[in-house]
């Protein structure tokens, strides 16, 4: 004959939650503990997920051009949300991703620039700033021998955000020698697009 222990916590002998479940969640462990998997072992989530260590993350793109003005620094302004696990990117205002969770991010960016008129392009820059500074430049620089008017450029890397204040912006310049170039932004091709997920503490 089987057995059933129905119990709602199960605790160590200090008294330490190791099992907890209340309203249909199911808590192992404490503040403190590591959990481990033993070699061998399996841990199936079936139809379900894992949620906490790569999250607050965000994925936000252009959805159409962004004109700005030529040779000047310009903030862009990522307005179609692809996911946005935690609330905290905003796409209609300062186009900035402030994480509530403290700990080391995974950030990329990727700009497309149309020069409009043409092969006119001489540089093309993707800046990533943290609280109002620049931390992170890529280069495209054509001078002498212009490039044609769809060029892009990409930024990846990792940056330590404090959980509450710190804020993440992308910011794009293109030296065009007709003057009139766009960020470009096409949907539901992301070809100007801004993103960044946890890694760990």
């Amino acid at each position: 004959m089987a057995s059933i222990l129905k119990v709602d916590t199960i605790q160590d002998q200090s008294g330490n939650n190791i099992i907890n479940e209340n309203a249909d969640t199911i808590t192992i462990g404490a503040s403190g503990d590591t959990i481990a998997v033993p070699t061998g072992a399996t841990l199936t989530v079936p139809n379900g997920k894992i949620t906490g260590q790569n999250y607050p993350a965000f994925e936000a793109f252009l959805s159409s051009n962004q004109s700005v003005t030529d040779n000047v620094t310009t903030k862009i302004q990522f307005n179609s949300e692809v996911f946005d696990t935690d609330s905290c990117y905003d796409n209609s205002v300062n186009y900035r991703f402030t994480p509530t969770v403290a700990g080391k991010y995974f950030v990329y960016a990727v700009l497309g620039s149309d020069t409009v008129s043409g092969a006119n392009l001489d540089q093309l820059n993707l800046f990533v700033y943290k609280n109002g500074s620049e931390i992170s430049q890529s280069k495209i620089d054509a001078r002498g021998n212009t490039l044609g008017s769809f060029c892009t450029v990409n930024a990846t890397l990792t940056v330590d955000m404090n959980g509450s204040s710190d804020y993440l912006e992308a910011f794009g310049q293109i030296d065009d020698t007709s003057g009139n170039p766009d960020f470009l932004g096409t949907t539901p091709s992301r070809k100007t697009l801004f993103g960044a997920y946890r890694i760990g503490a």
